[in-house]
């Protein structure tokens, strides 16, 4: 795509009629590529246009329910190619909320049945995430919350609050609980609790699945330096701090089907002088990339409470840029992702493979269709007959 630039640039040397005929040319090939299918192992997701996990805290007992089924199932209608369920709890101590969606007993399989299935019947691929809070585990609702979404309240025992874990017992804030530093045999426990999460996410029909390794939840606490200072296997070194990301993947890779894609999200930078840098990220992507990781999610940051941000439209991009050219793998890129010129000339340049929408897609279930529409693909199939035949 990057030599079809090119190339169209250069024909600009002989007519202002050839010129305005390849700038045009080249707008309907870079806008396209938006909607051009792509393919993981034996899963092929029809545009490039993915659905970002975004918390409800909307469940009873990690249950999912109508709520699920509508918030999810309305992108779907709306033309998604990837949709993608919010953090979902491989144990009731790895819930950010009591109101978090889970899926660490078997009862949990089948109120998400009837979401995948509709998601596949309107084109999707349904995807979960997989995650477990670490320190940031056992916090109030945040809509619910007088503190409102950007303060954390821990929850007390007496509020139905829980002993929240990490590899260090260090807070995440001066006003959270300390977490218990984990063992050893707790890590192994907690390796299981994810494999079998992968397990009964096969069983619910899910089509790809993502491991958590970001925002300051416990896979992230490992591999930043800011968040471990254990002197075992699982701290000091990069090697050892990555260590356990590398076995919960391998470890879930076991029980899924080989032709099932296994993603990861990762926070590729600290943001924090001394932290977890996007250098270290492309370090790591590149051994992902040996273990056939399906993509790599780029988001970054919310490890640490003093962090600060450079804000703005596709802010992250950057960082999924260096990952997949740094690494030569497979990158979604997220943050501040809200435009289709912004989303396609993302896909068009290289910088990722595959754009994430989330708070877009609360302001715009169908945005995909908006997309095509003004990117002026007529061709691109995003809603379904049920609303095509009359708009």
């Amino acid at each position: 795509m990057v030599q079809e630039k090119r190339e169209a640039h250069s024909t600009c040397a002989f007519s202002p009629e050839r010129q305005a005929k390849a700038m045009c040319e080249l707008k309907d090939r870079t806008s396209a590529g938006l909607f051009e299918p792509i393919s993981f192992r034996g899963v092929t997701i029809k545009n490039r246009i993915g659905v970002s996990p975004m918390c409800q805290y909307n469940s009873v007992d990690g249950m999912a329910n109508d709520w699920h089924l509508v918030h999810l199932g309305s992108r779907a209608v709306g033309g998604a190619g990837l949709v993608m369920t919010e953090a979902t709890a491989i144990s009731p101590e790895g819930r950010i909320t009591p109101e978090d969606l889970g899926l660490w007993k078997d009862e949990q399989i089948e109120p998400l049945v009837k979401i995948v299935r509709f998601i596949k019947s309107y084109g999707a691929v349904p995807g979960i995430q997989l995650a477990h809070a670490g320190r940031k585990a056992s916090t109030a609702n945040p809509w619910k919350s007088k503190g409102g979404r950007h303060v954390k309240v821990d929850l007390s025992d007496q509020e139905g609050g829980w002993q929240p874990v990490a590899p260090s017992p260090l807070k995440f804030q001066e006003t959270s609980r300390t977490p218990h530093e984990l063992t050893i045999d707790e890590i192994k426990q907690i390796q299981a609790k994810f494999a079998d999460g992968a397990r009964r996410a096969v069983e619910a029909g899910f089509s790809l699945i993502e491991l958590h390794a970001a925002h300051g939840y416990l896979l992230h606490n490992f591999y930043s330096p800011l968040t471990n200072q254990r002197t075992d296997n699982y701290g000091g070194s990069f090697e050892n701090r990555i260590r356990i990301v590398l076995e919960t993947l391998e470890g879930m890779r076991k029980v899924i089907p080989d032709q099932l894609p296994l993603a990861i999200r990762l926070s590729c930078s600290d943001w924090v002088e001394g932290g977890w840098t996007v250098d270290d990220s492309v370090r790591l992507a590149k051994i992902l990339k040996q273990m056939d990781i399906a993509f790599i999610d780029c988001s970054s940051g919310y490890g640490v409470s003093h962090a600060r941000y450079p804000h703005g439209p596709g802010w992250q991009v950057p960082l999924s840029d260096a990952i997949r050219n740094g690494a030569q793998v497979r990158t979604a890129a997220v943050g501040e992702i809200t435009t289709p010129d912004q989303a396609a000339e993302i896909i068009a340049s290289g910088k990722a493979d595959l754009v994430f929408l989330a708070r877009e897609f609360m302001r715009e279930p169908y945005w995909p269709y908006k997309a095509a529409k003004e990117l002026q693909l007529k061709d691109a199939q995003t809603l379904p007959p049920n609303y095509t035949y009359a708009i």
